[in-house]
């Protein structure tokens, strides 16, 4: 039997759902009725729009899919003025003011506090800019990532940049491919330093060479989220760039026609390849979905993947050159948000400096490029580099945190302004090996993945615990997950830690790990020789200085930072 939202896709989806948002929006919220905002707020996830959670009626959460993370001069500023003139709620956040913009681990951006009403007006601002929030979310194609520098990149095979342009145009948009059983991710890598993170996405496209020809091997099935994360699957296919489109076109309709549609929670391509082989979905790709020959892998170039890999920085974080000669400066955004005035600063000094071009990682991190050598040390001293560093400590480059419970209905804990907190911390309080320069922490609120915790060399995961008799926020500890040449998850080895012990439980992991590591071992290669029971033995939580006032159930409060938080205090409660 159909799922509620097989049925309301059925009704109405994909593009047609354009004029129905634009009518609530022209009547106003209180016009949904109310038995059908479940079906409505569904289907307006097509066009980049979430609901945000109880307490927060009326208010959504906005994503513009950047393909590739390429901000194109010009739609950085466009970006600050929607944030500063849309998306400003009725409390501030602590940690970064009333408006703000985030960067996400699909380098896309996310605004907050978005009225309905306002949506047709951001719309048009949008895309009289060439941006857009089309499928941003929803069951189709998502944001398509890859190499934020591709094509001003010194280390890559392929420049995967034109590719990425051709399968956006294609696939965003398109009525045969806009609803599929569940979300569409899709990779492209062209860099030697695998950036694109193919291993975790639906499709990805991956360098390789075949006949003294440079093009990709195609991997299908990967994905984090449900605690049954995969790594994406040879299927023995090697695609020249040219006929990239062809292959995912065929890969994706493959997923819509044979994706489970009665389960939700089985709808990934993933349990498609569990359940038939990659050897199966190649077989049927051919003999149902392309109309040439197929060829079989090339020469992987994977072998000297180091992105994300807990060894090596290649996180585009500092000053790189360019192929022509110019330079790409990568800053540190910590947890992927800025606030809207930084946002405005940091386009006007791309405007100055570069090219007005403005790059985003899958690390949360943004990237100036095109900047002249004779301007890169007056670049360089400028006052806003002093917030987001090209140069940051290993806790401030390793941290990246999702939405959490300030606006997230699935989250269980608060995440952005506690990673915060703990990075600060850990900078004045914990010491790595001298030799040690990448650490990564990735905090996310549930079991949805979105901060990509399995990846991390800290995975911290959203729970909760009693402590002194009270109900607290609490956290999960995995240890040594990494992408690059030999990819793997973190092991969950610690559970249900009060927050505001995890910062001791890391300095105790950090000084046993310096106590007990091979000479120049990174520590994601310490936890690989170590079993689960010794990294469980490794360290134990304790309470230090670090205050967490976070601690309560943020998941029952309104708004997390509110001065009066409950839930019966919030301004816009759905009896409004």
């Amino acid at each position: 039997m159909a799922t509620d939202v097989e049925q309301w896709k059925d009704e109405v989806y994909g593009n047609e759902i354009r004029e129905h948002l634009f009518e609530f929006a022209e009547q106003g919220w209180k016009s949904i009725p109310e038995d059908e905002q479940d079906a409505w707020f569904e289907r307006f996830k097509w066009w980049g729009l979430y609901h945000q959670r109880q307490g927060q009626e009326s208010y959504f959460m906005m994503r513009i899919g950047t393909p590739n993370g390429v901000l194109e001069p010009g739609q950085l500023r466009t970006i600050a003025e929607v944030a500063d003139e849309y998306a400003r709620g009725p409390v501030e956040n602590p940690e970064f003011g009333e408006a703000y913009c985030d960067w996400t681990t699909r380098q896309s951006v996310q605004l907050h506090w978005i009225r309905l009403e306002d949506v047709p007006d951001i719309f048009e601002k949008l895309e009289s800019n060439g941006l857009s929030t089309q499928q941003a979310c929803g069951d189709s194609w998502r944001n398509i990532v890859g190499c934020p520098v591709a094509g001003k990149d010194t280390h890559e095979h392929v420049d995967a940049w034109p590719v990425v342009e051709e399968l956006n145009e294609t696939f965003k948009g398109s009525d045969d491919h806009s609803n599929l059983p569940r979300k569409w991710k899709v990779s492209v890598t062209g860099c030697e330093q695998g950036c694109g993170q193919g291993d975790i996405n639906d499709l990805a496209f991956e360098p390789a060479e075949k006949d003294g020809e440079l093009g990709f091997n195609v991997r299908v099935g990967g994905g984090l989220a449900r605690k049954e994360p995969r790594f994406a699957r040879n299927v023995d296919v090697w695609v020249p760039p040219e006929r990239v489109s062809d292959v995912a076109g065929g890969v994706s309709a493959l997923f819509r026609d044979h994706g489970d549609r009665d389960d939700r929670f089985n709808a990934r391509v993933k349990f498609l390849v569990d359940e038939w082989g990659p050897e199966k979905v190649r077989r049927v790709l051919q003999e149902e979905y392309v109309d040439w020959e197929l060829r079989t892998a090339g020469e992987d170039l994977r072998d000297e993947y180091t992105y994300n890999s807990g060894g090596s920085h290649s996180d585009h974080v500092g000053v790189h050159e360019q192929p022509d000669g110019r330079y790409y400066v990568g800053l540190n955004v910590l947890v992927g948000r800025m606030g809207v005035d930084d946002v405005f600063e940091l386009a006007a000094l791309a405007d100055d400096y570069g090219s007005g071009e403005v790059r985003l990682t899958q690390r949360q991190n943004v990237i100036v490029t095109d900047v002249p050598e004779d301007r890169l040390d007056e670049f360089l001293d400028e006052e806003l580099l002093g917030d987001y560093s090209p140069d940051p400590s290993p806790f401030m480059r390793g941290s990246i945190a999702c939405t959490g419970t300030e606006f997230c209905s699935l989250s269980i804990v608060e995440t952005k302004n506690r990673q915060v907190r703990y990075a600060r911390w850990l900078k004045e309080n914990a010491d790595l090996p001298a030799d040690v320069e990448n650490f990564h922490i990735h905090l996310s609120g549930c079991t949805a993945s979105c901060a990509q915790p399995q990846i991390a060399d800290v995975s911290l995961r959203g729970m909760k615990t009693r402590k002194d008799g009270e109900a607290v926020e609490a956290l999960d500890v995995g240890l040594g997950g990494g992408l690059g040449e030999e990819p793997q998850f973190a092991r969950w080895v610690t559970h249900r830690v009060p927050v505001d012990e995890v910062p001791g439980y890391l300095v105790n992991l950090i000084d046993a790990f310096s106590d007990e590591r091979d000479d120049g071992e990174s520590f994601r290669e310490f936890a690989a020789r170590h079993s689960e029971e010794e990294l469980a033995a490794l360290a134990e939580p304790e309470e230090t200085d670090y205050d967490d006032p976070y601690m309560h159930n943020t998941k029952l409060t309104w708004y997390p930072y509110a001065e009066e938080d409950d839930m019966d205090a919030s301004p816009v409660t759905s009896d409004d």
